[in-house]
């Protein structure tokens, strides 16, 4: 159940909104598509998360029903309801999306991120 763990570890390295916790989950070579932009580096995925957590303050991200679509031995893909809030511009914002995250088991075993794509639902005050 390593890739359970590893959804929650992204999970909480996201909340710290330190990158170096980020990329200790995250494979090189990883794919990220978001709503507006592909990144294809860990400097360009480095720069997207960092660019959000400087336009969301204090921002809380959270995982809601994951559905654990493909499962084997060395890779497992989920999708999952995303939502976070934070302050933008001193007012309290919420929003949410659709995610699916796929892990892959390394060199050493570890389950890591490898692809994730995020689609945006709204933005709420």
């Amino acid at each position: 159940m390593g890739y359970r763990k590893a959804l929650q570890d992204y999970i909480d390295a996201t909340n710290t909104h330190n990158f170096n916790n980020v990329k200790s989950v995250i494979e090189p070579g990883a794919v990220y598509w978001f709503t507006d932009k592909t990144c294809t580096s860990l400097a360009e995925i480095k720069h997207y998360f960092e660019t959000a957590w400087d336009t969301i303050h204090e921002e809380v991200y959270t995982a809601s029903d994951v559905r654990w679509v493909t499962i084997d031995d060395h890779s497992a893909t989920c999708t999952y309801t995303y939502k976070y809030e934070g302050f933008y511009k001193g007012e309290f914002v919420t929003g949410s999306g659709r995610a699916t995250n796929v892990f892959k088991t390394n060199e050493n075993g570890e389950w890591k991120l490898i692809h994730e794509h995020l689609s945006n639902n709204s933005v709420k005050k």
